[in-house]
């Protein structure tokens, strides 16, 4: 049957829920579509805290600056600040909801991270920041009598008719058949792609399908190289790579290699507290040097009542597989963690496909650039999220809603079925692809390693694919074929074949959309042209 409502949210992240509460404050009937339980989302993991400057030692241009500072020279600057200046107004109306940011004597405590200048992060019961947000806006959400969460709801497609969006298809919970729901307009907030790596510290969710979604439907997508690796993921067999926070280093953790000799002061002038791409080489540059495949974070220097207070989770989690935060060195090296491209939008949360908006990991609106500052992102996905569910409003708010006849709707694409032989091949897919990603795509990038990951990835798509799966092997072979292109290092993309940041040819954007060739822009927004590249690999941009 067909189903209708006014807006439809992907995701239940930081993002998704600020957009449906602002969607919903017009009226309008929102519908929360989300692939597993409501709560899990990355917000839910989000261990190091919300960036906001609020302390009386913190100004909004000193956190604009370190911004555009991690960004390596491509950060918006009118996306950062949007950014920053909104951002201690929606920090004071998540406290004002309820969330419980860390106090001592009734005042919010900051603490520092990695290309900070001041102590502005916030954190909540200690470091289950993003569990907290995530618990007071489902409570808020809830509130909200227009707002229905559909859990366990695994879309699959956007539905785009005469270019603008005007749906999805989904997996009836329930019945687990393709179901069809239809709406004024849809905001994408499904959340990164980590999980297309093998080594990540993102949750199973994390597949990338709203940037495939996206993609298919023709929506262009921006940055998609810049993937960032956290340098601190717990490295245990058997384990999964659970994340150690930034904060631990921003609180006096050092980085020793398997000798036991602290390392980082000889990679860069700021130690432990470089930049996270700095870091997450480092440490693969000493496991070579040291021929191991780990290095240690050491906490042991701070005092036992303070570690266990600040990091409660990471404390628990760590004693489960036998080490202690007070005592012991613990196993680390980089994995996966945060997509910096995404749906290319402008500052309103608005797509380059109309009536498609996107807030959050899955977007690029230019606030990160090509290396995102620490705890920018929960930031980011409360600012643009509540400013993607306003516009979204405003955009609908003079348009007829939509008549639909409760008739059956016939499935354009071909269903394969659901059985044993496809989820064999589903598995197979991502296991090859997780891989091949890691090995080739990952935090050190040739043309020889690209080339041969796209080749593989060229075959693989000839198999009879579920849509999932199909979505999984877009967004790696977006990520592939834009790393490809840029023939430079710079942030998190780094090429061993190109070491070098070349501003005068590559201080721009990658634009990639459905038939045509990657292009660039200088800026992300949608008042420039957006050429193509030649032959030769040089860049044309016309403003």
């Amino acid at each position: 049957m067909a189903l209708e409502t006014d807006f439809i949210v992907v995701g239940s992240g930081i993002a998704g829920l600020r957009a449906a509460i602002e969607l919903a404050r017009v009226g309008a009937r929102v519908t929360v579509l989300t692939k597993d339980r409501t709560s899990e989302s990355n917000t839910e993991y989000a261990q190091g805290g919300i960036a906001v400057a609020l302390s009386e030692e913190d100004e909004v241009a000193l956190h604009e600056e370190d911004t555009l500072q991690a960004g390596a020279g491509l950060c918006d600057r009118d996306a950062v600040r949007v950014m920053v200046e909104d951002g201690p107004r929606l920090i004071q109306e998540l406290i004002d909801w309820g969330t419980e940011f860390d106090r001592e004597a009734g005042r919010l405590v900051f603490t520092q991270e990695a290309a900070h200048s001041r102590r502005r992060i916030l954190h909540a019961h200690g470091d289950s920041t993003g569990h907290e947000i995530v618990r007071s806006l489902i409570a808020r959400a809830r509130r909200e009598r227009e707002i229905a969460f559909v859990a366990h709801a695994g879309v699959e497609s956007l539905i785009a008719v005469d270019g603008k969006c005007s749906g999805v298809r989904y997996l009836d919970p329930l019945v687990r058949a393709p179901r069809e729901l239809w709406a004024r307009a849809v905001v994408l907030a499904s959340g990164g792609a980590g999980q297309v790596f093998l080594h990540t510290t993102n949750p199973e969710v994390a597949t990338g399908d709203g940037m495939a979604m996206a993609y298919s439907a023709g929506a262009e997508l921006a940055d998609m190289e810049f993937v960032q690796f956290h340098p601190t993921a717990l490295n245990l067999k058997d384990a999964p790579r659970f994340l150690l926070s930034e904060a631990m280093r921003g609180e006096g953790g050092v980085l020793r290699n398997a000798r036991g000799e602290r390392f980082m002061p000889r990679y860069h002038e700021r130690a432990e507290l470089a930049p996270r791409d700095v870091v997450s080489r480092s440490i693969v540059a000493e496991m070579e040097r040291t021929s191991t495949r780990t290095v240690y974070l050491d906490m042991t220097a701070l005092a036992p009542s303070f570690v266990r207070h600040r990091f409660p989770k990471i404390y628990d989690t760590c004693m489960y597989y036998g080490l202690d935060l007070t005592r012991d060195l613990l196993p680390v090296s980089p994995a996966a963690h945060y997509s910096m491209g995404g749906v290319r939008t402008d500052l309103e949360g608005r797509t380059t496909l109309a009536g498609l908006y996107a807030a959050g990991e899955v977007s690029c609106t230019g606030v990160h650039g090509a290396n995102r500052l620490a705890s920018n992102s929960l930031l980011e996905g409360l600012v643009f999220g509540a400013r993607a569910g306003r516009r979204a409003a405003l955009d609908c708010a003079n348009e007829r809603a939509r008549v639909l006849k409760n008739d059956t709707v016939e499935d354009e694409r071909d269903v394969e079925p659901h059985g044993r032989g496809l989820g064999e091949i589903a598995l197979a897919v991502r296991k090859r692809v997780k891989r091949l990603m890691w090995e080739r795509v990952g935090i050190l990038r040739s043309r020889q390693s690209i080339a041969r990951a796209l080749w593989e990835f060229e075959q693989i798509a000839r198999a009879p694919l579920r849509p999932s799966s199909r979505n999984f092997l877009t967004v790696a072979t977006l990520i592939a074929r834009a790393a490809l292109w840029r023939t430079e290092s710079r942030g998190a993309h780094y090429r061993t074949d190109f070491p070098r940041r070349d501003d005068e040819r590559w201080r721009v954007h990658s634009i990639i959309r459905q038939g045509a060739e990657i292009g660039a822009s200088e800026r992300i927004d949608f008042t420039e042209e957006t050429v193509g590249t030649q032959k030769d690999g040089t860049v044309q941009t016309t403003a």
